[in-house]
């Protein structure tokens, strides 16, 4: 079988492709036929070495991967060869919140799914909904167990009628932006690509502000509430601040992460004034996982898909997915 192999720091121009003997499954394990990856931020962050959770050397990359199952090692109950799954980012949270005791992590410190025949453990996969192609399938791991977890993991969760405000049109805001819509939430988006906003607009936001037309953007959002704000922000950008002044009061933010120098010193005076709730969301357990794929089973819902690369060309998977020209998910299909 074939494999990607990269050292943390790297680069795009690191990457290789080496040749090993077929795995076989151990005990409670299951091997995988890999038939799609997707790239996420942090497919980037470990390629450039400033990853905030701990890389192997030598690594397999990619974290989001789908595939049919080929063998499974004994004692294996839950899966049969055949079966079609997808692989859970951290493989040991199932269920509950999050701990030191998850850090382990697919494509960094453990081999990620850039690779033919990956051997995954049995209880760290999720059946892939049956509307769904592999293709499809390979993007929920990472950024739609985000925008999930972001949206109704607190224990309230989004209702319908309340405003959702997701920011530039990435994996996770685009998630957002189908679920929201799909529980009923009304949509604000910010962009500043007119063709992007259009198709913002065609996938169900209701309104769309171009922040840097309008780089005050939590006022146009709090004109767009009459007044009152919106009442949960998917803050994927690291710009609290903003977040804060268009967040409602007792609303709730998810902070998703940060994009390069973006991340700003949190003012405790803006949070106790908003009266919100800030929560930093690390993707979601399997158990959100599997709730999240009943939704989009029920639902029909198909992810959004911008391009896809064959194996072989998947550094220029990562180099199309760098320009930051996709709306939609950059798969590598094998």
């Amino acid at each position: 079988m074939r494999s990607y192999h990269v050292d943390s720091g790297a680069g795009i121009a690191g990457l290789s492709i080496k040749n090993h003997p077929d795995p076989r499954p151990g005990p409670g394990q299951v091997l995988v036929a890999v038939r799609a990856v997707s790239l996420n931020y942090r497919e980037l962050l470990v390629l450039r070495g400033n990853y905030v959770l701990p890389v192997k050397p030598d690594v397999v990359p990619i974290s989001d991967g789908a595939g049919e199952v080929v063998a499974v090692g004994p004692g294996v109950r839950t899966v049969r060869v055949g079966d079609r799954v997808m692989a859970t980012l951290f493989p040991s949270w199932q269920e509950g919140p999050f701990g030191v005791q998850h850090l382990a992590q697919l494509g960094g410190s453990l081999d990620g799914m850039l690779t033919e025949l990956a051997v995954l453990e049995e209880n760290a996969l999720v059946p892939i909904p049956d509307h769904l192609s592999y293709q499809e399938a390979a993007t929920l791991p990472c950024a739609a167990v985000t925008a999930w977890n972001a949206l109704t993991g607190d224990g309230v969760g989004l209702r319908p009628g309340q405003t959702l405000v997701t920011q530039g049109s990435g994996g996770v805001s685009l998630f957002a932006l189908q679920f929201a819509k799909m529980l009923g939430a009304r949509v604000i988006a910010t962009t500043s690509d007119p063709a992007k906003a259009a198709r913002l607009v065609e996938l169900g936001a209701d309104e769309v502000i171009d922040y840097r037309a309008m780089p005050d953007w939590p006022a146009k959002v709090r004109e767009l509430t009459g007044g009152q704000g919106a009442d949960r922000i998917i803050d994927v950008a690291g710009l609290l601040e903003q977040s804060l002044k268009a967040v409602a009061i007792a609303g709730h933010v998810a902070c998703v992460g940060f994009v390069g120098d973006n991340a700003s010193p949190l003012d405790s005076r803006a949070l106790f004034a908003s009266g919100a709730t800030v929560r930093a969301v690390a993707v979601g357990s399997r158990a959100q996982f599997l709730a999240m794929s009943r939704a989009i089973e029920v639902n029909r819902l198909h992810p959004v898909v911008d391009r896809v690369f064959p194996f072989d060309e998947a550094p220029d998977a990562y180099h199309y997915y760098a320009s930051g020209k996709a709306l939609g998910k950059v798969v590598i299909e094998l």
